[in-house]
């Protein structure tokens, strides 16, 4: 039936009837059908975690994203879970989906629990992702070097329940706001 009015609407052009003049639908256009528009194109390392707090974590583009992040080479989304203990094979369904399929998924977890860690690991697998657990100040570290490396990888981030400081934290600290607030006179 298709060829049938084709071939009439070439006719009454007066012109022989050619297939290639009409435009069908390509696979992924379509009602129901999702399309991503990339806006950032730029060309450099892509979003990178310059740091992590109780509350959240900062990025290389200034951006201070509050909770769990699940954070891509080019694109941060929140991710809606409290802690360890909601990271379920849903929550996780996200990353397999993503195409192109991501190498890693660097998970960060709030807690060194030996439980938690378990669940989270069996929800991974049964979601059929390759995954990394780790504390997430290593997590951090490890989706920056990969992402740097220019691998795929996506990283779902929990932000910790408490820092540690050290001596050399504090004083790092001490000196950044010490050259901040010095007089230039």
């Amino acid at each position: 039936m298709f060829p049938n009015i084709v071939n009439r609407v070439c006719r009454t052009a007066r012109s022989p009837p050619i297939l290639s003049q009409v435009r069908t639908k390509a696979a992924y256009e379509g009602e129901g059908k999702m399309t991503v528009r990339v806006i950032n194109q730029e060309q450099d390392l892509g979003l990178m975690i310059d740091s992590y707090a109780t509350y959240g974590f900062r990025l290389n583009n200034g951006i201070t994203v509050l909770g769990p992040v699940a954070i891509f080479p080019r694109t941060m989304l929140s991710w809606q879970v409290r802690g360890a203990e909601d990271v379920t094979a849903d929550s996780l369904r996200l990353f397999k989906v993503l195409e192109p399929k991501i190498d890693l998924l660097v998970i960060g977890l709030e807690t060194k629990e030996r439980p938690a860690l378990d669940a989270v690991f069996r929800a991974s697998r049964t979601a059929g992702l390759n995954v990394e657990l780790l504390p997430v100040e290593h997590a951090c570290s490890t989706f920056n070097f990969l992402n740097a490396e220019g691998r795929y990888v996506a990283g779902a981030l929990i932000p910790p329940l408490h820092i540690d400081l050290n001596e050399d934290d504090m004083l790092q600290s001490k000196l950044h706001y010490g050259n901040l607030y010095k007089n230039d006179f």
